[in-house]
């Protein structure tokens, strides 16, 4: 059975950022009630949508990557697309919003955004 949503660790974060065009990431904790709702919408949206990377990261056993991204409150989404953050809000959401954000993330364009992370290199 291929798991539509994948747990990674800060290793396998910065490869799967890097190396996949669109990876959505959910920071999540076993203690956070709202994370468990949620969680059953990012997998049910994560099934239908196989051409994008859906992670989750557990804060409690990833607190380095948690910290280094920010993310101070949970559940958190964070969304990457070639490597660049295009997305990152706090709290839950409702299906039907977060298929939208899938959408929007699918024809974002981010040659703009890259252009100028280049320059300032």
């Amino acid at each position: 059975m291929h798991m539509a949503v994948k747990s990674i660790n800060s290793n396998e974060f910065e490869t799967l950022i890097q190396n996949e065009e669109l990876v959505f990431v959910d920071f999540w904790a076993t203690w956070c009630a709202p994370c468990k709702e949620f969680a059953k919408t990012y997998e049910r949206v994560a099934e239908k949508n196989t051409n994008v990377v859906f992670a989750k990261v557990n804060i409690e056993e990833e607190a380095d990557l948690s910290e280094a991204l920010n993310i101070l409150s949970i559940p958190h989404l964070m969304v990457f697309k070639q490597g660049i953050a295009i997305y990152s809000e706090a709290g839950s959401m409702p299906e039907s919003t977060l298929k939208e954000l899938v959408e929007q993330a699918l024809e974002a364009d981010v040659s703009a955004i890259r252009e100028q992370l280049n320059n300032e290199e």
